[in-house]
């Protein structure tokens, strides 16, 4: 008994001095719970930053972000528009699961005819408003004390499923609309960002308003999400900032062509767009408004600040913006360059700066990683398509290997096709709904993917193809139905109008946007009558 009763002491001694040990380690951020910054782009494209690659777009204060966390550097949107994509983040579900596959307010069915395009397939009915029985991650963070805070696009409901209805207690300009209505410059058309100075930009002020919400708050625990309208169409910049892309994309070389034809539309090969460039440059000049305002709080050692972007960058269709090269596609599209973003973790307490990971991870993963980092219980029955990303934050080697997937059962105006998609390790696969073929990419050695070789490794996509497909049943996935009235001269007539008036328009356009006495209006989109 005496003998019981000194090993206890010495066990109870030895934990007491653990404890010890461990809270003198404990950097001060984390003896209370850190708060969250997640600034999420629209349409910002894998290279579309100097930390990914550009040499063209100019984005210091988001390469600055870059090098002080963790880059994944195969991290990817859950969607290759932005409804679904959003949707993911929220509820940590993939999007045939919570069913937003789509943009909200894309025609679906029949009503899919009245944009004359002709296609093979009715596109499948999909979910409008973000489901109220999800708990989102702005729900758990406030159920556990977290002040939230909403500015910029929503995008996942009309009134009723606003940012306010599913745990934002403070929005600052998110309603149902897509795009910046009204432009990028005051007055823009939104009832719940009012227009103060005429010619404010835009991203500028929801970066204020992100600013002013963490200063306001420095004393409490925040989650503040960021979501900028930028960097979707339509395009807009001021005078100064066309006129320096304008010259660096002379000074780099202005190539003669600008677009080659993928399957549907032409797709821009070059970055030299130089009013998509000061767009670019504007919303990153945001981002340095919301990180000085985290340093000059004396937060800046104990915020979390996440980077991403909801898809692709816009490469054909809307704006026709971007080039995403060496990645194959856009927004819209099925390849790597529709879905695979920037991907940034800033955990300023780990110190990794600067590290990379190639681990591939997907929106659904920031929900349980942002409670993992918090100390706060995971919601397994939730975030059921996520895992928490704090091992490879830590340096510790991520042993799962787990299938990744994509649905998308529509027609975009960008020139994707309705599929469906599996990666898992290095290959990834894509299944085609119009016709049922499917193609194999190894990413390893294709990041591209220009070599379809799922005739040299027929097994390998026949186990995944079953995968998918048991995966799309489980989870009740809505599919496209043919369409009866489909017509193939109709069909072609389309595309060779494309290929014959819209593919030299644009190259012509390209060579305009670059002219040196190119002038959109007066006043530059309404950015002029604040500097005159």
């Amino acid at each position: 008994m005496r003998l019981s009763k000194f090993y206890f002491n010495i066990a109870y001694c030895l934990l007491l001095w653990l404890l010890m040990v461990g809270c003198e380690q404990l950097p001060e951020s984390l003896k209370q719970r850190p708060n969250v910054v997640f600034i999420l782009v629209d349409d910002l494209g894998m290279v579309d930053l100097g930390a990914t690659g550009s040499r063209y777009y100019e984005t210091p204060n988001i390469d600055k972000l870059a090098k002080e966390g963790m880059m994944f550097t195969q991290g990817y949107a859950a969607s290759r528009v932005c409804s679904p994509s959003r949707a993911s983040i929220m509820t940590g579900k993939f999007t045939a699961r919570h069913g937003i596959t789509d943009w909200i307010g894309a025609a679906s069915g029949t009503a899919w005819r009245s944009h004359n395009r002709h296609d093979k397939l009715l596109p499948a009915e999909y979910v409008h408003s973000l489901p109220a029985n999800d708990v989102t991650i702005a729900e758990a963070m406030r159920k556990e004390g977290y002040k939230t805070f909403f500015a910029g696009k929503w995008h996942l409901g009309s009134e009723g499923s606003y940012p306010e209805d599913h745990g934002f207690e403070i929005n600052k300009g998110g309603w149902d609309k897509g795009s910046p209505m009204g432009g990028y410059f005051s007055p823009w058309d939104n009832p719940v960002l009012p227009n103060k100075v005429e010619g404010e930009n835009l991203s500028m002020r929801l970066g204020v308003e992100t600013a002013d919400f963490i200063k306001q708050h420095k004393d409490s625990t925040f989650f503040a999400f960021l979501s900028f309208y930028a960097v979707h169409g339509p395009i807009q910049t001021t005078q100064e900032k066309w006129n320096k892309y304008r010259d660096k994309a002379e000074s780099l070389g202005i190539g003669e062509n600008g677009y080659k034809m993928e399957r549907v539309l032409p797709i821009r090969q070059e970055q030299d767009n130089p009013i998509y460039a000061g767009l670019v440059e504007s919303m990153d000049d945001a981002v340095g408004v919301v990180l000085q305002a985290l340093k000059d709080s004396g937060l800046e050692d104990k915020t979390i600040v996440i980077f991403t972007s909801d898809n692709g960058g816009v490469a054909s269709g809307d704006s026709f913006s971007t080039s995403n090269l060496p990645l194959r596609g856009g927004k819209g599209y099925q390849w790597e360059g529709g879905i695979r973003e920037p991907y940034f973790i800033k955990v300023p307490w780990l110190k990794n700066g600067g590290s990379k990971s190639d681990f591939p991870v997907i929106g659904t993963d920031f929900y349980p990683t942002i409670l993992d980092l918090a100390n706060i219980d995971a919601l397994t029955e939730q975030h059921i398509d996520g895992i928490s990303l704090k091992p490879i934050l830590e340096g510790k080697k991520m042993d799962v290997v787990r299938p990744l997937f994509w649905h998308y059962p529509h027609y975009g105006n960008q020139g994707g096709n309705p599929s469906s998609i599996i990666r898992e390790e290095n290959w990834k696969l894509i299944h085609y709904w119009e016709d049922g073929s499917e193609e194999l990419y190894n990413l390893t050695t294709d990041v591209g993917e220009q070599s379809n070789v799922i005739a040299q490794y027929p097994e390998i996509a026949k186990g995944l193809s079953k995968k998918l497909h048991g995966w799309l049943k489980e989870v009740g996935a809505n599919m496209p139905s043919k369409d009866t009235e489909y017509n193939a001269d109709l069909a072609q007539k389309r595309h060779d109008r494309i290929v014959n008036e819209s593919w030299p328009a644009l190259e012509a356009q390209r060579l305009k946007f670059l002219a040196k006495d190119f002038r959109p209006n007066d006043d530059w989109w309404g950015s002029k009558v604040t500097q005159d």
